[in-house]
């Protein structure tokens, strides 16, 4: 078995064009990157948590027991409720400006029309 280069499966793309889903390319490429950050944060985030429970439980611990913690129910619904809270700041604005539109009764397809610009 061959061990697995990271730098090349960063780089791995899929076969097709990349589909576009806002009008403005520099915008999905910042929004792409801005995601990939905010994809990062969450599970360090989520590695912190585990660690904290981790030393209130046992007041030690090693990277074995970091990888083989699994949460409680509980743990993980108020991980989850961490996640959806972070990921509404992040893209806090395009839910306002979604609300902009609905509130101004405009069409879907002006909504989408809208939502395409950013």
């Amino acid at each position: 078995m061959s061990a697995l280069d990271p730098l090349a499966l960063a780089g791995a793309r899929p076969k097709g064009k990349r589909p576009y889903f806002l009008e403005n390319r520099d915008a999905e490429r910042l929004m792409t990157i801005v995601m990939a950050l905010a994809q990062e944060v969450a599970v360090m985030r989520e590695r912190m948590d585990t660690i904290e429970r981790l030393l209130e439980r046992n007041q030690t611990l090693t990277r074995a027991d970091i990888e083989r913690f699994t949460p409680t129910k509980a743990e993980a619904q108020e991980r989850g409720a961490w996640t959806q809270e972070f990921l509404a700041r992040i893209l806090r604005i395009l839910q306002q400006e979604q609300e902009a539109l609905t509130a101004a009764d405009a069409s879907s397809e002006e909504i989408a029309d809208e939502l395409a610009k950013i």
